[in-house]
């Protein structure tokens, strides 16, 4: 089976926890497992989030006022190296007979999107209601309710094109690893000159990688994140998971934008479009997630929600 994974970046570094190299190197050394699982009998390709990695890249770059920050297509570049590096060690160090390879995505998106005037990307680390509003009037950044907290958020444009997606193929058929479309790929759109540049947002990596599922055939979609399905009714008496159900009905309820949404969407459109498998739920439960017993299974062969 042929399988895309989309690897949260909340995954890979708790909520709250401090982000330091020692802290994600020891969640993805926990995430390896699964995803080693996976790979051991089915074609994989990872694809994974970057927004706490990018965010911090982000202040990071903008403590130095020596010369202007780097523009986020440069950080988020960055930060899918740091993380297929550790993707690529920690898998590798559980399953030493396989190929591995971490390849820079650029994705082409749509400069008039309308999702430049309305930023819902979570990006960096999590804060305090004063602690936002002091960087915000300091720098500029715009920031929304994540929970308890409060994050930074960035347009985040939908996902037109891969151009790297021949690349991916050919290093799928030759029996690799990939790990691919990192953060979302690298934002990109063509300018007046005819020429490809980069553009100053991130997009979602679950609508990434529904896409890229798409292109290069996948049979299966997996969303692995924090969360061990998707919740009706989530925060209250009523809340109830739902563990299988169809396209049509998934994509009728309404979940947040900035959280829920864009995996919601992602797995109804690839499921719809190809008739494969979308999987939404928690990292430790991939195996059971495939055999339809955990997390939230998205399929048209689904006649009636199942709730639990």
């Amino acid at each position: 089976m042929r399988i895309v994974v989309a690897l949260g970046g909340n995954a890979l570094l708790q909520r709250g926890q401090d982000m330091t190299a020692e802290n994600q190197m020891e969640n993805i050394r926990k995430a390896a497992k699964s995803l080693a699982k996976l790979a051991e009998n089915n074609e994989v390709v990872i694809a994974h989030g970057n927004g706490p990695q990018v965010g911090l890249l982000a202040l990071q770059a903008s403590a130095y006022e020596g010369v202007d920050p780097y523009p986020l297509d440069v950080l988020g570049a960055e930060s899918v190296g740091q993380i297929g590096y550790m993707l690529e060690q920690q898998v590798g160090n559980l399953l030493t007979d396989k190929k591995f390879a971490t390849l820079l995505t650029q994705i082409e998106v749509d400069p008039r999107d309308p999702a430049f005037q309305n930023p819902t990307k979570f990006i960096g680390p999590v804060y305090d209601k004063e602690t936002s509003e002091r960087l915000a009037e300091e720098k500029g950044y715009v920031f929304k309710a994540d929970g308890e907290y409060f994050r930074r958020v960035v347009a985040s444009p939908l996902p037109q094109r891969i151009f790297e997606v021949d690349v991916i193929k050919t290093l799928i058929e030759n029996e690799t690893v990939v790990i691919c479309a990192g953060g979302g790929g690298i934002p990109t759109a063509y300018g007046e000159d005819g020429g490809l540049h980069g553009v100053e947002a991130v997009i979602d990596k679950d609508r990434a990688a529904a896409l890229l599922a798409r292109e290069v055939g996948a049979d299966a979609l997996m969303i692995l994140t924090d969360v061990d399905a998707v919740y009706l009714d989530w925060g209250t008496e009523d809340q109830k998971a739902i563990r299988k159900v169809s396209p049509n009905a998934f994509g009728a309820f309404e979940f947040p934008d900035g959280s829920m949404g864009p995996k919601v969407e992602a797995a109804v459109e690839f499921a719809r479009s190809t008739g494969g498998v979308s999987c939404i739920g928690n990292l430790e439960d991939a195996i059971e997630m495939l055999e339809g017993k955990a997390g939230t299974t998205v399929t048209s062969r689904c006649k009636e929600t199942e709730l639990v």
